[in-house]
């Protein structure tokens, strides 16, 4: 029996790819906007576009030193679309914040200037504005008039700014992602020849995700295009249903200008069609799009799992994976790493997967959350680095690796710093033996040794240590600040310092799971770190009690919780709730399953989940499940 949701023809989208690369003449340039749905395809279509351009434009492009830029949403996703191009060099291909860095970062004075009048604006505002003192919004209005003061003054001292797209950007010198983002649209609105300049060099400019682009970003771009559009394409891809970020165009199609192209992919060449079936039902309250599954995959499982909350929610989450392989016939659901489990927020991950302490205790610092997620964070590099592969040999019993780990991170063997070592060499690597030997053995006598204790045994030997350490590790504190010490050392905040005291104090044993969780090789994501990715199977994990913020509700989707004062409000002005963003959301998640979807919801009252959940018409009764 065939699925309404199927078609036959599975190719019956091809079309509008070859109408996209019409799109791309250089004497007669068209711009447009591709609704591009979940699993559709997307990527593909822009790949095999820019393939046709290479034949058909090329050599032009090339012969005048042009370019064509590609925007995508995350690294990952640049990193694709380069090698399905072969690195060619005619296509700029990276995220906005790379792009517009790269379109800005020659123009030193009229960045000062921009921050000059920005951070002089947003001090007299935060001076004309004090509350009733002791309290927490005056403690945060104070902070932030001292730093936007303090950073006034530096801008003075500075000559070059710096920007590094995937960092947290301290330096005092350097743009953070926000500034870069709102220096880049001033000018783009502001500086004819900043548009010039960006027409000249990027005569076709195509942008993914374009509904999580920053919106006043975008319609300074349609307007250029609108300037020049005999000599510039601009081509949107998107689709306004997997918007997920706040600062996004909430209503995109509906602000392009009259003479665009636009497109719709209806297949879904990802999914099964039951899962297709889901996914549509989800946005039929937002619009009236339907995605058709193909032809061979007119199959699938979902199932809604409805959980009375409890303590021990890993052991429920691995118990109802079996049922999901008695379910389906799958045993890869029986696998833990067979099953991708998506989270809200990463502390829930942390928790599940055993590294929730020294989470915590790094993610509170502003200064170095960024970096915790990247894993760029050198405070813990050396742990992750260094300290697990050198126990990780230990345990395997192969002394190669330790020596081979010890020769990449050893100051003595780097080159820089052989002239300091060539004297009694053959000792300084003795010491080295003996570090590592004391460091095995520490881990093998008391495997809940701190990453403090970790990081003494490392000082002992001859690696380097971050600068950030120093006050942890001088044991006359007070006699070496007096003694000016720390002169040429960077200063560290009182914030950032209480939260790299409380991580010395968790376990070690904590940066296994915490490595495999960073490096995507753990069995959780995000909810918002899914996007663009799928999976065969798929566990949604929805817990509002775990949360902390107010931006999505599930329970308020559902139904189980009622509607805010400010939600209301919302609603009756036009603005979305916190309901809408946890329907594009949940519509974001689910369209990740190629083949089985679980989706697991804890609740103080899981019956009356399921039948507010039914009521929805989302899923039929057999389909949910109460457990506890």
């Amino acid at each position: 029996m065939i699925n309404e949701e199927t078609v036959f023809d599975d190719n019956i989208d091809d079309e509008i790819d070859i109408k996209i690369s019409n799109c791309f003449d250089l004497d007669n340039p068209k711009s447009f906007f591709l609704f591009a749905g979940a699993g559709s395809g997307k990527t593909r279509s822009l790949v095999k576009a820019l393939e046709r351009i290479i034949i058909s434009r090329g050599d032009k492009l090339r012969l005048h030193g042009k370019q064509i830029g590609v925007i995508t949403y995350t690294n990952n996703a640049c990193d694709e679309i380069k090698s399905r191009l072969q690195n060619n060099p005619i296509f700029r291909v990276s995220t906005i914040h790379s792009f517009i860095g790269y379109l800005i970062c020659y123009y030193h004075f009229d960045i000062r200037e921009f921050l000059r009048n920005n951070l002089t604006e947003d001090i007299r505002e935060l001076e004309s504005k004090p509350s009733k003192s002791g309290t927490k919004t005056e403690i945060n209005r104070l902070t932030k008039l001292a730093s936007k003061k303090e950073r006034l003054i530096e801008l003075g001292n500075i000559k070059k700014f710096i920007y590094n797209p995937n960092s947290n950007n301290t330096e005092y010198n350097a743009l953070s992602h926000t500034e870069v983002i709102k220096i880049g649209t001033y000018f783009l609105l502001n500086k004819p020849l900043m548009r010039k300049i960006l027409i000249t060099k990027f005569p076709i400019l195509l942008i993914d995700e374009s509904q999580d682009t920053n919106k006043g970003l975008v319609e300074v771009l349609i307007d250029i295009q609108q300037e020049y559009n005999k000599e510039f394409t601009l081509g949107l891809f998107g689709d306004t249903m997997q918007r997920i970020y706040g600062d996004g165009k909430p209503d995109m199609e509906g602000i392009l200008p009259t003479d665009w192209e636009k497109y719709d992919k209806i297949m879904n060449h990802r999914s099964q069609s039951r899962i297709i079936e889901l996914i549509n039902k989800l946005r039929a309250d937002v619009d009236s799009r339907k995605q058709k599954a193909r032809s061979d995959k007119s199959g699938g499982i979902v199932r809604f799992f409805a959980v009375q909350s409890k303590d021990d929610k890993q052991a429920i989450e691995i118990d109802i994976m079996k049922k999901m392989a008695n379910i389906t016939g799958d045993n890869g659901w029986t696998a833990l790493d067979s099953v991708k489990s998506l989270i809200l927020e990463h502390h829930m991950a942390a928790y599940r997967l055993g590294f929730g302490e020294m989470f915590d205790a790094l993610y509170s610092s502003d200064e170095l959350k960024t970096d915790i997620l990247k894993g760029t964070l050198s405070e813990i590099n050396i742990f992750s680095d260094i300290a697990l592969p050198i126990l990780e040999a230990f345990k395997q019993g192969d002394k190669f690796a330790i020596a081979s780990i010890v020769r990449k991170h050893s100051i003595i063997f780097k080159k820089s710093e052989r002239i300091n070592y060539k004297d009694g060499i053959k000792q300084h690597i003795e010491h080295e033996n003996h570090v590592i030997e004391k460091l095995c053995k520490s881990y093998s006598d008391n495997p809940d040794i701190t990453f403090g204790e970790v990081l003494e045994i490392l000082n002992e030997g001859n690696f380097s240590i971050p600068k950030r350490y120093k006050p942890f590790l001088l044991r006359n504190l007070q006699e070496q600040i007096k003694n000016d010490i720390f002169e040429d050392e960077p200063e560290i905040s009182n914030d950032t310092f209480n939260c790299l005291e409380n991580f010395l104090k968790t376990k070690f044993s904590q940066i296994k799971e915490y490595v495999a969780y960073i490096s995507e090789k753990s069995r959780f994501i995000t909810h918002q770190g899914v996007k663009g990715l799928e999976f065969p199977r798929v566990m949604i994990i929805i817990d509002d009690s775990e949360t902390r913020g107010t931006l999505f509700s599930y329970d308020k989707l559902y139904g189980t919780k009622s509607m805010s004062e400010t939600d209301i409000k919302n609603e009756f002005e036009g603005k979305e709730t916190s309901i809408d963003r946890a329907r594009r959301l949940f519509y974001v998640i689910c369209s990740r399953a190629k083949e089985s979807l679980a989706i697991v919801a804890y609740s103080n009252t899981p019956y009356v989940l399921k039948e507010k959940v039914l009521g929805k018409g989302w899923f039929a009764e057999h389909e949910i499940e109460v457990i506890g």
